[in-house]
């Protein structure tokens, strides 16, 4: 009898048989895929975040699946297959845990991430040439607030980082000061456009400063926005109102009546 992964990797090619697969599954590309394999893994986190150990289990069989149908299309190709995939996680995680896999040892997780990130670095300059940067090797495609965090990290490898988050406090006051003013001048889109960017990136280096996920905490944030905003939707509906017939001052004093109602119901 076949393993569960066997029977996945045969539904794959099942899918992308030329004569009798799916239409859609035939169309993919590694391109068309790459933002499902993005949004599969948010999902993951969703999942995580939500509690539920089906919905996690479920959403994780769902980012498998980009794993093996990526595989499945550099197998047609000729360029590797998911076998080839697994071993070089294989061999990737026994280099990187020689603690684990050999003789050497680490005091901690704290040098085992330092060890890691030399282990890195080295496997970055033979694969990057005569890239020699500090940044050299990090994904353009990544989100941008997961590259702008990569890019910060980097950088603080080598001493350019700020010593205390105060100072990165003083640093977003001071981009946010600059934003008004191109907002204030009326300037192009694009100048403003940069000066968001800045206060944009430097509340991922808070964030990292204070030892908090910003995708963790923007997504708290989001699921915050949404309870509430539900929350006013309902309040008004009890009043006999659309939210949307509302001015924005009675909107304000529903969101603020949730609040109220929210911190009555979780003190914490």
């Amino acid at each position: 009898m076949s393993t569960p992964i066997e029977q996945l990797l045969s539904i794959m090619r099942a899918l992308r048989h030329p004569e009798n697969g799916c239409p859609w599954d035939l169309q993919q590309d590694f391109k068309s895929l790459a933002p499902y394999a993005i949004e599969e893994a948010y999902e993951v986190a969703d999942a995580i975040e939500r509690g539920g150990p089906e919905d996690l289990r479920d959403e994780l069989g769902d980012l498998l699946f980009q794993v093996v149908f990526h595989a499945q299309l550099a197998q047609e190709q000729g360029l590797f297959t998911f076998n080839d995939v697994v071993a070089a996680i294989n061999r990737k995680m026994t280099d990187r845990h020689p603690h684990v896999f050999g003789d050497a040892s680490v005091a901690d997780a704290a040098a085992q991430t330092e060890a890691w990130e030399r282990m890195k670095q080295e496997e970055r300059r033979a694969r990057n040439g005569s890239d020699d940067s500090a940044l050299a090797g990090i994904a353009a495609g990544l989100p941008e607030w997961q590259r702008a965090l990569k890019l910060q990290n980097r950088a603080a490898t080598v001493g350019f980082d700020w010593p205390d988050v105060s100072l990165v406090f003083d640093k977003l006051t001071e981009e946010m000061a600059e934003a008004q003013a191109e907002l204030a001048k009326g300037r192009g889109h694009e100048a403003l456009e940069d000066e968001i960017g800045d206060i944009l990136f430097v509340c991922v280096n808070l964030a990292r400063h204070a030892g908090v996920d910003f995708g963790a905490a923007l997504r708290r944030a989001n699921a915050k926005f949404e309870r509430r905003f539900r929350a006013i939707e309902s309040l008004a509906l009890q009043s006999g109102r659309r939210l949307s017939d509302l001015d924005l001052t009675a909107q304000e004093t529903l969101w603020q009546q949730a609040k109220t109602q929210e911190a009555a119901n979780d003190p914490i």
